[in-house]
Parts: structure tokens; sequence; C-alpha cells
């Protein structure tokens, strides 16, 4: 019993201070062996487990549809970057007009969710490249932030996970993220903080220079009103 007790101390440290296990997210390799309606039928009983054993009435109207609802949710919404089939198709072109300075997509809204608790992040993304050559769409930046922001989530990892794929679809290191944003497992449980926020950064290539970097976070700063 005691060594269950530490352990489970452990897990608990481990979640309350938002450590994460890898730069990948963990995954088993039967992951995708059964299909989206089959994963939606499972959890949606589990779901139902869940909430009977709550002691909820099931069969209050209100409640009837939850479980469905929640397993819909969980598969084809919030839980949806887990598959490797809806990575965004990034399409790239050739920089025929020469632009040489970096470019900067700011305030790109984040929605994902704690890994520890599986409740909401909620923020902004600040992203930024230099193009070697290879210019990539604006919205695809979005989408694939929307990508990896639409699963179970550590920050720090999400955070490198954005400047990877960028860096890979555009062939250069030259690629920045910075992430800020709320975790209402901090703000509404544990210590329920709610003014504080998370702020996590991630520099490839010419972004580790100070003045390169200076620059970035001087155009994320830029008031921007329309």
């Amino acid at each position: 019993m005691k060594i269950d007790k530490r352990l489970e101390e452990q897990f608990e440290e481990i979640g309350n201070d938002h450590v994460g296990s890898s730069a990948e997210t963990p995954m088993r390799k039967d992951a995708f062996d059964i299909s989206d309606d089959e994963k939606i039928e499972q959890i949606e009983h589990q779901v139902y487990g869940i909430m009977e054993t709550l002691g909820l009435d099931l069969t209050d109207d209100s409640l009837r549809g939850t479980p469905r609802r929640v397993a819909k949710m969980f598969v084809k919404e919030i839980f949806a970057g887990l598959h490797p089939e809806r990575k965004p198709k990034a399409s790239t072109f050739s920089n025929k007009y020469k632009y040489g300075e970096m470019l900067v997509e700011k305030n790109i809204t984040v929605y994902s969710t704690c890994e520890h608790h599986l409740l909401p992040i909620v923020g902004r993304a600040h992203v930024a490249y230099i193009s070697n050559g290879t210019v990539v769409g604006l919205s695809k930046m979005n989408r694939i932030v929307d990508y990896y922001a639409k699963r179970p989530q550590v920050q720090e990892r999400m955070t490198m996970q954005i400047v990877q794929e960028l860096q890979e679809v555009l062939g250069t290191k030259d690629v920045a993220c910075v992430v800020d944003a709320k975790h209402l497992c901090v703000n509404s449980r544990g210590i329920r903080d709610i003014e504080s926020s998370t702020v996590t950064a991630e520099f490839g290539g010419k972004f580790k220079e100070p003045g390169v970097r200076r620059e970035f976070l001087d155009y994320i700063n830029l008031d921007t009103e329309f």
C-alpha cells in the first residue's frame, strides 16, 4: 500500500507540474487499428459508466445524449489531431518575389487539452519563419497549430511540434513559435490562480540569434487593430 501511495503521489506531482515525457505525443502502436466509429461507440459506453458511477440520472432528457456527444467530441473534435491522416496538407510555393525578411503569423487561436487532467488550454500562438526559397500559405500555419493543439497536450511539447512541422514543410531551421495560454487545470482547480498564464517558446536556426529573436518578439508586441 505504501508503494501504491508513493506512486500515486508521484503521478499527481508530475501532472500538477505539467511535466511531459517526450517531444512526441505518447501513442500506442495499435492506436488506429479500429475505426473512428468504433472508438465513438466504445467511449460512449465508458462515459456512460463514469456518469452512472457519479450518480447522475441518465434517463433525464438533458443527460441522455451526453455520453454520445462526449464520445463524438473526443474523436472528431478536441482530439482529432491524434490521427495522422488529419495532418493538414501544407502546400509550398517558390519565393519568386524574393521576400527575404521574416514572416510572422501572430495571435493564432489555440484550443487544446491538458493531458494530465483533460481540461482546456486556451491561448494564442505566434509563429514566424525566414524563407530559404520556399513559402507556405498563411492559413496552413494556423492549421498546423490547430492540428497539434487538437490532442491531449503539454504546452512545451506542442510548441516544439509546431516548429518541427514547419521546419520540415519549409525545408529550413529558421522557424520560431511562442505560445501564451491559460490552463484550466491551474485556473479552475488545484491552486485556482485565474490570472496566471503559461508562455513557452521554441527558436530554430537564425531565431537563436539575439537580434533576430528580438525582432520577432517586437513584431508580436505590435498592436493590431482593424
